[in-house]
Formats: C-alpha cells, structure tokens, sequence
C-alpha cells in the first residue's frame, strides 16, 4: 500500500513537473515569437491578435478582455467569448482599484463578474493595460498561468505603448517641420520694409505667439498718391493656414490693382476665400485707401475691430463694412466708410483682438479705450516712435502676465506738409 501511494505521489509530482516544464516551453516560444513580431514591426491589431490566440487556443482561457489605453481613453483592444453588448459598457472607473492581481469574486458588475481575475500593467509607474481573465480549464495551473498570462501580457502592453509612444514622436516631428515650413511661408508674406514718404509712413508691431500665427497685414502703393493698405485674422494656425494667407496675398494684389471700387474688391475676395475653404475658416479684415492729394480715405470693415483715426480734434472709429470674409459665397451687403483729415496730421491705427486679450495680474483687460487714450497722448510721434511707446505701455500693463495670442498693430501717420 506505502508503495502504490508512493508511485501515485511520485507520477502525479512528475505530471505536474511535466505540466509546468509544458507551460514553460510554451513562455519561451511564444515569448519569442512575439519578439520577432515585435522586431519585424507588426501592427497592434497583429500583436493583439497573436495574444488573444495564444491565450485561447495555447492556454485554454475561455474568457478574456485586455484594455489599453489610448488618446487618453481605456479601450477593449482584444477579447475571448464575450458579448458587444457586455463591452460597450465603460468599466474604466472601476481600474484605479486594480494596483495589483485581484480576484474578482463577489464583484457584481454585469462586465466585471463576468471574469475570474484582473492583472493590471504598469509601465514607468503608470498603468498601460489591464487584462481580465475568466473560465480556466484546469484550476491547479491557475497560477502558473497567471505568471504566464503576467509575463506576456507586460510584454504585449509595453511593444503597444512604445509604438503609441513612437507614432506621438512622429507626429510631433512632422508637426514641428509643418510648423517651420507655414513660419517661412509666413515670414515671407509679411512685409519686411513700410513705406515712408514725406505725407504718410506706415510701421507696424507683429507679435505671433507661436512660430506661426493667424494675422497678416499689407499695403501697396500707387502712382497717383494714394496708398492702400490692410490687416486681418485669420482663424487657426499651422501650414494650411500659412497656404491660405499666402493664396489671400495673393489674390489681394491681383485685385487690388485692378483698381476696383472697394466693395467689388471685397466680394471679390471673398468669392476666392470661400472657395479655397468652403466656409469652413474665416477672416476679420480691414482695408483703407488714402488719398494723399485730396487727404480723404475710404474704407471696408470686414468684422474686425474697429480701426480709429485720431488727430487733435478727432477720434473716430471706423466701422463701416460688412461681415467677415468667408463663411459665406456672396456678402449681402457691402457699406463703405468715408473718412476726412482736416488737420495737420493724424494717425490712423489697426490692430487684431489678440491686443484686447491682454490682461494683467488683476484680469483687467486691456481696453479699447486705452489703446485710443494712448495714441491721443502721443500721436504726434513719429510712426516708429509711436509703435514702440506702444509696446512699452502693453509690457508695462501686463507686467508677469503671457500674452495670450498672436497681436498685430499697423500704424499709418499721415501730413497736411511733407516731413
């Protein structure tokens, strides 16, 4: 009798040795294949199909469901025997709990009961995947499968995080080079030099917060003393809007020198802005023509903040137009603003709403009513003067604060006499 029980004890040690020596081969070579998948680059739906396979054919789970995280969202990348209707349902609040094995005994989700355990994954402290596992067929491996389960599952989970991790690099790099590609774009459409003659000058202050920003600016010149010259914002950032800046310059000088009246300029514009985006982007834009012989100016204000004119005498506000550039095929209505300068001289200032998104420390705005109180006090400076008497004020009013978006000032100064 010692001796059968003996024989019984020492084949049901060497079963058990011969199951475990089983479960470790079948580490090694699924650790190795895997590897090489990893190595030869197959995708994550690959990967995760070569773990949900080897889980259910090699080790006999019968229910399984692994989430992995990605753009900060838990997702079921894989899963064993399990109903979609019981995966749509969003377990995600129940993994801060799962720091380690759990068993899941007692747990009455309609999901979560469903499965025997949880393994959570970690990866530089963090948790990268959670799998959970459920119907094992043989209840004296449960262990050994576990461990097995663990180890591949981390490999798995880590191969799929440094491939997140590697296509975010990717992105970035491809973002940065887009982002230098529409920063030369723009700095090429931005004009380098103002004019300065002995009626008028033009000088400007160009603040992009990024290495691209939304706001552009222009003027041209003509024979018979009149200058036209313009500011807009354009909504969003990156090479396509660079592209569509460059198309608008573009267009802006092949229209404008065709001498059209200023509405016919507009809708025309408009019509090119529409039909490069569709409406789906739009543009705030404000153009003037000045007349140095007659000292008259006439204008558009295409939904951009209103320019002032300011002299001795006067503060006006020119607001005269029409609504923004593009959404639309055709502007039902284009008004044009008509202007006088009846004094020696006068300033004319435009600028874009990312000037009136300044705040200080107390979150007071900067004001409408303080740029204009400022250019009152000192329009008599010259252009250049001016503009940087301007940005000392601004720097002074906003202390510590950012600046919050891209800002643009375009300042023309305009002579009864030449200078």
């Amino acid at each position: 009798m010692a001796e059968q029980a003996f024989n019984r004890n020492y084949l049901g040690t060497i079963e058990s040795l011969k199951n475990e020596l089983h479960l470790k081969q079948l580490q090694i070579n699924r650790l190795l294949s895997i590897t090489q998948a990893i190595n030869n680059n197959v995708s994550a739906l690959g990967l995760f199909e070569m773990y949900r396979s080897f889980l259910g054919w090699e080790l006999g789970i019968r229910k399984m469901a692994l989430y992995v995280k990605e753009d900060d969202q838990w997702h079921c990348a894989c899963s064993i025997d399990i109903s979609k209707e019981l995966l749509d349902q969003d377990i995600s609040s129940f993994f801060p709990r799962f720091t380690r094995l759990v068993n899941l005994e007692g747990e009455t989700h309609s999901l979560v009961s469903v499965f025997d355990v949880v393994i959570p994954v970690r990866h530089k402290d963090l948790p990268i995947a959670y799998v959970f596992i459920g119907g094992f067929n043989e209840e004296e491996d449960m262990y050994n499968k576990i461990q097995l389960i663990t180890t591949i599952t981390n490999v798995i989970a880590v191969a799929i995080e440094n491939k997140r991790l590697f296509k975010r690099q990717l992105e970035q790099e491809r973002l940065r080079k887009e982002m230098e590609l529409a920063a030369e774009v723009q700095q090429m459409l931005i004009p380098k030099k103002l004019p300065q003659s002995g009626f008028y000058e033009l000088g400007s202050i160009y603040k992009p917060q990024m290495s691209v920003g939304g706001d552009y600016f222009d003027f041209i010149e003509f024979e018979d003393g009149k200058i036209v010259f313009c500011i807009g914002d354009f909504t969003g950032k990156g090479l396509a809007a660079a592209l569509l800046m460059a198309n608008f310059q573009a267009n802006f000088h092949t229209l404008i020198t065709r001498r059209l009246e200023l509405d016919e300029f507009i809708q025309d514009i408009n019509k090119s802005v529409f039909e490069i985006t569709g409406g789906e982007r739009f543009i705030t834009f404000f153009i003037c023509e000045y007349d140095v012989k007659a000292r008259t100016l006439k204008y558009v204000n295409a939904g951009h903040n209103p320019p002032v004119i300011i002299s001795a005498n006067k503060m006006e506000f020119l607001k005269t137009g029409c609504v923004m550039l593009g959404p639309f095929p055709d502007i039902p209505e284009v008004k044009i603003g008509y202007a006088t300068i009846e004094e020696d001289e006068a300033v004319i200032l435009a600028y874009t709403d990312g000037l009136t998104d300044i705040r200080n420390s107390d979150g007071e705005y900067f004001s409408e009513e303080m740029l204009s109180g400022f250019i009152k006090a000192h329009y008599t400076e010259r252009v250049d003067t001016l503009n940087t008497q301007l940005m000392d004020y601004i720097d002074h009013f906003r202390g510590k604060e950012t600046i919050p978006d891209d800002f643009t000032v375009l300042t023309c100064k305009v002579y009864c006499q030449a200078k």
